[in-house]
């Protein structure tokens, strides 16, 4: 019996694991770690930083759930991997060895990086983790109270941009509800070289179409912008030109801001040799197996993805969570084929898909694959968006309850927008 370890229960840790147990029964041991007992759809964050949900709308707890599928839960953090014996250490002392490794533990946010940036020693807040996100909406309901400006965006070296274009837009419509927004000067700030970057080079019209969308709501952006520090409700941004060299110099003061952190890996992670890049993401083959230690393979945000190209402020690549999903089944299904005596030669699809929503309508990006150039270029705006995405968190939820492996939420979704056709349908 072959024991399968699985470290980090989010997004990509727990599809992984329904896709690894229903693949190879009760014939291996499935075991899944983390540092949470529950589960939590990250993609919701925006709406509970300004009260749309309450944390427990997006949360689950995972025992119950995968008890009945027969999957080991371990609900205490990682202290140490030792990769060369195959073994990890938890925080309480006990011991885990496997045969199989899969690490799906998400980033580090580095919010370190940058004196006075993040929600526990700095002044901004953040909707990376729905702790944080609860936070933020405590501080929320202060601020509408005493409106005053506000400050969105990404720290340089991020990788992950959709979610402060929603939060700002959120923010936006949250406001015209309340019928304040005339009381509220936002500024949108991003390392980005452009508006609609997103880490990926565009996506088709990005640009023109979210750069429209700020404009219709009177929101202020500064591009190639690297955050030099953050005191009490003033932020300290340098402006980059085009070649990187210092342009102009802005202090944005602030009653309320969000901006998302650059990633980096975890610490059991960092420094050790072949497993992990200078940042500590986990590199991987086009099978998601490390290359050093071929037993471990890795999946979700952790991994090590080159930028798609170089920008003045430095920038990452992002994954979503459809590209994570396609990791996971690719990943399954290679440790199933090596424990039937095969080569692992699944590849996972890699492409890019965004549902950025906009609090009463959204917009559609997809990029296949991500990495130009690109077989698909596609963007589309309206408020079936919006409500896309509030589906998706419903049937994400209801998968990490149900512990269904359905593992074709992709290739639905391309489908009736009618990018993908397939094989078996007529031309």
């Amino acid at each position: 019996m072959a024991r399968i370890a699985i470290v980090g229960a989010g997004l990509s840790g727990v599809a992984v694991a329904y896709d690894i147990k229903a693949l190879v029964g009760n014939e291996h041991q499935v075991t899944l770690i983390s540092d949470s007992d529950t589960f939590h759809f990250v993609p919701s964050n925006p709406w509970v930083a300004v009260n749309w949900r309450e944390p427990e709308d997006i949360q689950v707890k995972l025992e119950p759930h995968l008890s009945k599928k027969k999957i080991e839960f371990i609900p205490i953090g990682l202290k140490q991997l030792i990769p060369d014996e195959s073994r990890m250490v938890l925080v309480d002392g006990q011991e885990v060895k496997y045969d199989y490794l899969v690490i799906a533990t998400g980033p580090r946010l580095a919010f370190d990086e940058i004196t006075g940036l993040g929600p526990h020693n700095g002044f901004t807040h953040s909707i990376c983790h729905v702790d944080h996100a609860r936070e933020a909406a405590k501080a929320w309901d202060r601020f509408v109270a005493a409106p005053g400006p506000i400050v969105v965006g990404a720290a340089q070296l991020a990788s992950c941009f959709g979610p402060a274009y929603e939060y700002a837009f959120i923010v936006d419509t949250e406001l015209r509800k309340r019928g304040v927004r005339d009381q509220v000067p936002i500024t949108f700030v991003t390392p980005e070289p452009y508006i609609g970057h997103l880490g990926l080079g565009g996506v088709g019209d990005s640009k023109g179409m979210m750069e429209s969308a700020l404009r219709e709501r009177h929101i202020k952006w500064i591009t190639n912008a690297k955050i030099d520090s953050v005191e009490e409700k003033m932020m300290h941004v340098i402006e980059h030109d085009s070649d990187g060299n210092e342009k102009k110099r802005h202090e944005l003061p602030f009653d309320y801001s969000m901006v998302l952190p650059a990633f980096t890996g975890i610490a059991p992670f960092m420094e050790l040799e072949g497993l992990v890049n200078p940042r500590g993401f986990i590199l991987i083959d086009k099978h998601q197996r490390n290359p050093t230690f071929t037993n471990i393979y890795a999946i979700g945000v952790c991994v090590a993805i080159p930028p798609v190209e170089p920008t003045p402020i430095p920038t990452g690549a992002p994954k979503t969570g459809f590209m994570i999903e396609s990791m996971a089944v690719c990943t399954a299904k290679n440790i199933h084929a090596e424990l039937t005596g095969k080569e692992p030669n699944y590849e996972a699809t890699w492409n890019a898909i965004c549902l950025a929503d906009m609090g009463d309508t959204g917009i559609a990006f997809v990029a296949m694959p991500q990495i130009p150039p690109r077989n698909v270029t596609w963007a589309k705006s309206g408020k079936w968006v919006h409500y896309a995405k509030v589906a998706l968190e419903k049937y994400f939820l209801y998968k990490v309850r149900a512990g269904t492996t359905e593992p074709y939420i992709e290739r639905t979704l391309l489908k009736t927008l009618g990018i993908l056709k397939l094989k078996n349908e007529k031309k």
